[in-house]
């Protein structure tokens, strides 16, 4: 698939994609397209500095229309689906979370943190037929809602650590990474227990965490430019390695992993970084699969559509650098839809096949 930007006063799109109508106007730190039982229907929302959430339906030829918009009263931080694509969860500095039912335009608040929530997901089943909210919290804990509530009530608390700075739920299998650098995954069917824990091959702090489509392992970005993939089960482990990426070879200046985003239909995956540029690769062939141009900001967030057709990317400030590099009249803030083409994310073996 391939889109065509269009227009003439554009901002900087070196690859030709699409600008995603009516954007947030501060930085975005995560984006989210709705689950695959919208389908044909394809939404995406955005979780920004502005303390807004977003929805845009997107069409397969790129074009988008603003569907709504809620606020927090701080940055929100995180945005997820239900399963059935009716509602969004959103969290953030506010210390809460909030449930978005789209059709009716209504807000509840379903969970609460003691310090603010980095990163919220809904799981259908917890194994006993029961849905749940799980939230992580740089108040060094886990926790999970029962969100069938008025205003949430909390089924349990996973006590951490250290901070969360990065995970990802796929259940189920929850990872999750710490302030202190370590590692932990969880079976959400059983929340209390670590089935496995360990300090990251990564030196630096974490920015990003994506789990696989099969739930073997998991793939964490840093602030020093590398990404680790690993792997749960102790048999696959010896597969484990980490890469350098988003790094400028000439001036050797080393830019943050912001966001790794997996494509469900062939295990591969994204990466986007502060260096304006975002990378397809086959973890399992250890290759790059593409390199797209780079836009002249750094890149904040990144998803794939749930058919794998659409990658969406936001560009902004990703304040890497400090508040002394933030200049609004310079740094604008816009998403791109890029059109994915199967040749750029298919891996090695899938073609074999």
């Amino acid at each position: 698939m391939v889109f065509s930007a269009g227009g003439s006063a554009q901002p900087h799109n070196p690859n030709g994609d699409v600008l995603l109508t009516d954007p947030p106007s501060d930085t975005v730190q995560s984006l989210s397209f709705s689950p695959p039982t919208l389908a044909p229907k394809s939404f995406l929302v955005s979780a920004s500095w502005d303390s807004e959430v977003r929805c845009w339906e997107v069409q397969s030829n790129g074009s988008s229309t603003p569907i709504g918009m809620i606020k927090h009263s701080a940055p929100v931080l995180d945005v997820a689906w239900s399963a059935d694509g009716r509602s969004v969860f959103s969290a953030g500095a506010e210390k809460v979370a909030k449930m978005w039912m789209l059709s009716g335009n209504q807000t509840t608040t379903v969970a609460a943190h003691d310090a603010p929530i980095r990163h919220v997901f809904y799981c259908n089943d917890l194994g006993n037929g029961s849905p749940a909210l799980v939230t992580g919290s740089w108040d060094k804990t886990i926790k999970y809602w029962d969100i069938r509530a008025p205003t949430g009530t909390a089924m349990g608390t996973v006590q951490l650590s250290s901070k969360v700075y990065a995970m990802d739920v796929r259940a189920p299998l929850l990872v999750v990474g710490t302030a202190d650098r370590k590692l932990r995954v969880y079976d959400i069917r059983k929340p209390q227990e670590v089935y496995h824990e360990k300090i990251a091959q990564l030196k630096h702090q974490f920015r990003c965490l994506a789990t696989f489509p099969d739930q073997a392992g998991y793939a964490v970005g840093s602030i020093e430019g590398r990404v680790s993939i690993d792997h749960v089960q102790d048999k696959d482990r010896k597969l484990d390695f980490a890469f350098k990426c988003h790094r400028d070879a000439d001036s050797n200046v080393i830019y943050p992993v912001n966001s790794i985003a997996f494509h469900e239909q062939h295990g591969t995956f994204a990466t986007a970084g502060g260096d304006g540029g975002f990378n397809f690769w086959d973890k399992d062939n250890k290759h790059r699969l593409k390199q797209f141009q780079r836009v002249n900001q750094p890149i904040t967030a990144g998803a794939f559509s749930s058919d794998g057709n659409i990658y969406a990317y936001a560009v902004g400030y990703d304040w890497s650098k400090g508040a002394q590099h933030h200049n609004p009249a310079t740094n604008r803030k816009y998403i791109l839809l890029h059109g994915v083409q199967q040749a750029e994310v298919r891996g090695k073996k899938t073609q074999k096949k």
